[in-house]
């Protein structure tokens, strides 16, 4: 009796399905218990206590990467109710308390037995650097209510500190070109590769208080105080970093009112900013209670601000509160005096920059089409913004303000141009992972990226785990065409 060819196809594909199904069994039997069985995932926590607000961010990890592949992602973030730590000056036990709601909604997530083990860290940026210079004592005040709560939760709290401007930018370096996998990257083929110098990129971050700029340069950088070193994956890195205080979002509207305030002292005061026929009152109290501003001495207690909606006059005033005639004549300037080696490659803005261009709809957009469309915002009455806008009263006629110093800082500061512009890429999160600077303290702080390059321990593994997963799906699509070729192909 002789074979059609039906049969000698069934038979080629069901021998094939039999063998890769054996090789697979084979391979998963060899090094299975790597793949079925690894170890629980580790967990790491960080507050990030802004000048406006305090953030908590839950990061996770295979338990056996851990100072090998550094290999980290996002489990939860949870924005803390209420301002800054540093707004609690007055009553400093209510800055710990604020933090319970975050840390239970975390410790609900971690898996009990990990909670013990859990690193936790509190780091605060420029608001509490600001309060430090003008009452010590009650900002240390706040770190101990923070200390005496977080210490009452079953995690280990490694405690809380003021973050330097230049760890805060240099951290925020570490955290997105760690999520872009441009500091050492994985092959497929179960190979570490570090990527050319030229992939990194640079870093712009913009808070409440303060604004930072992180970038690889191309030449060694002139000044040390600029300067942040590292060891990572078995390279050395020396980041170009500065931190701007008091050029935060929320330092600039108050250092603004306070220019409208001073050159024309009067019970009205016009801010070409604001919307026009946008009204509110201004305590001076609260104006000058930063140290950003001199105090200006002036009989009244407060003032009523009417907005204009000039965008011309709104531009003029703010550039007012850069110094830039410091830098002529020097290349590697600024401004204020600044030393910035040229900037190069592309750069992500996060935070503030990345909050009120998502809000105008001009993220992705050329130079041209960003200044077009903040003119046109800034000169919309209020009546008109406030009812396009319905959801956003609250911050909504300070948005012409942070467009047009964001345009003025990265254009006339940092020196984006229109062949340049493009390379900002403005954006919340990477990898699933949101950007800032706590990514990159918690994996400084944990060791979690080696100083050395990660060995091939794993990558064996994962050749493996590959390769498995090759033949399963080969022993599916073979078992799925001898079953179509039995069924549907009739013999001859």
């Amino acid at each position: 009796m002789g074979y059609s060819w039906r049969d000698v196809v069934f038979n080629v594909f069901l021998g094939a399905t039999i063998i890769s199904g054996i090789i697979a069994l084979i391979l998963f039997l060899v090094d299975g218990s790597d793949i079925f069985l690894s170890s629980q995932d580790k967990f790491g926590m960080v507050f990030d206590a802004g000048s406006s607000h305090t953030s908590l961010y839950v990061y996770k990890w295979p338990a056996e990467k851990e100072n090998d592949t550094g290999i980290v992602s996002q489990a939860l973030s949870c924005n803390v109710e209420g301002p800054g730590i540093s707004h609690f000056l007055n009553d400093p036990e209510k800055a710990g308390e604020s933090l319970r709601v975050c840390m239970e909604q975390a410790l609900a997530l971690i898996p009990e037995e990990k909670h013990q083990e859990t690193p936790t860290f509190l780091g605060a940026t420029a608001g509490m650097r600001l309060l430090r210079e003008k009452n010590g004592s009650q900002a240390e005040r706040i770190f101990e209510e923070i200390t005496k709560v977080l210490g009452q939760f079953p995690v280990n709290f490694q405690g809380a500190q003021i973050l330097t401007g230049n760890e805060e930018g240099s951290f925020g370096w570490i955290t997105i070109n760690y999520i872009l996998e441009t500091l050492v990257k994985y092959t497929f083929s179960g190979e570490w590769i570090q990527p050319p110098m030229a992939e990194m990129v640079g870093a712009l971050d913009l808070g409440g208080a303060s604004t930072q700029i992180s970038f690889l340069p191309l030449d060694p950088i002139d000044d040390s105080s600029t300067k942040a070193t590292f060891h990572l994956y078995g390279n050395n890195y020396s980041v170009y970093t500065h931190s701007y205080l008091c050029y935060g979002q929320n330092e600039i509207q108050k250092r603004l009112l306070a220019h409208f305030v001073q050159i024309r002292p009067s019970e009205v005061v016009r801010n070409p900013c604001y919307p026009g026929g946008y009204e509110e009152m201004l305590s001076l109290t609260d104006l000058y209670d930063t140290p950003c501003i001199q105090n200006f001495q002036s009989s009244m207690q407060s003032v009523k601000v009417e907005g204009t909606g000039n965008p011309e006059a709104c531009h003029s005033a703010i550039y007012s509160l850069f110094n830039f005639s410091t830098c002529q004549g020097r290349e590697n300037c600024a401004f204020n005096g600044i030393y910035q080696p040229q900037q190069h490659g592309q750069f992500y803005a996060f935070s503030g920059f990345y909050y009120t261009f998502h809000f105008l709809n001009l993220t992705g957009q050329p130079l041209h089409t960003v200044n077009t469309t903040i003119w046109e915002f800034c000169q919309k009455p209020w009546k008109q913004v406030e009812a396009s806008y319905p959801e956003q009263k609250q911050r909504l006629h300070n948005y012409c303000t942070n467009a047009i110093y964001i345009l003025i800082l990265l254009t006339n500061g940092y020196k984006f141009d229109n062949g340049t512009w493009n390379n900002i890429h403005f954006t919340k999160q990477a990898a699933g992972t949101d950007v800032g600077w706590t990514l990159g303290y918690m994996l400084n702080m944990t060791n979690m990226i080696p100083a050395e390059a990660p060995s091939h321990r794993w990558a064996h593994s994962h050749s493996v785990w590959a390769s498995g997963i090759f033949f399963i799906v080969l022993t599916v699509v073979t078992s799925i065409g001898s079953g179509l070729i039995y069924c549907f192909w009739s013999p001859d």
